[in-house]
């Protein structure tokens, strides 16, 4: 019992430090290649305009896992707390010849040592991989899916 009590303790505590690193009107920075600013909370809202890694943003208010925010161009949607950093993320631009999605990935702590650790280790081919991150599933589609197959849509 004692450790039932002592581990909803630590989850509201973790939990608690989650949602304060995104207060209202504080600064964020957008973690993922690109996201789509929602209408409302819900995967399936209307998209409202696009973020990119590293775009800042003003946190408006938090309602679960979602955030509402203002862009620098004036863009107001709800994006998902997950795909926001309270860290500043900052692109190198100009000459850089990292891709974008190595930017991305460095930002997540992955850089070229910890890629270069992993293909030691055996033989590893990361051309599915590369493939898989190119897909792009429309909202439809995901929608179609999630329906025939009769899944439900998960928590907010």
């Amino acid at each position: 019992m004692k450790k039932l009590l002592c581990l909803a303790f630590l989850a509201l505590l973790v939990g608690g430090a989650v949602f304060a690193q995104f207060a209202r009107n504080s600064t964020a920075w957008v973690s993922v290649r690109t996201i789509n600013l929602k209408s409302s909370t819900g995967i399936f809202a209307s998209n409202r305009g696009a973020l990119a890694y590293g775009d800042e943003v003003t946190v408006l208010q938090v309602s679960g896992s979602w955030a509402e925010v203002r862009s620098s161009n004036n863009l107001t949607g709800w994006i998902k707390t997950a795909n926001l950093s309270s860290r500043r993320i900052t692109s190198t631009g100009g000459t850089s010849s990292a891709s974008a999605s190595e930017v991305a990935l460095a930002g997540k702590g992955f850089d070229r040592d910890v890629e270069n650790a992993y293909k030691a280790g055996g033989n590893l081919n990361y051309t599915d991989v590369d493939r898989t991150e190119e897909l792009v599933v429309s909202d439809d589609d995901l929608y179609r899916f999630i329906t025939e197959g009769r899944l439900s849509e998960g928590a907010d």
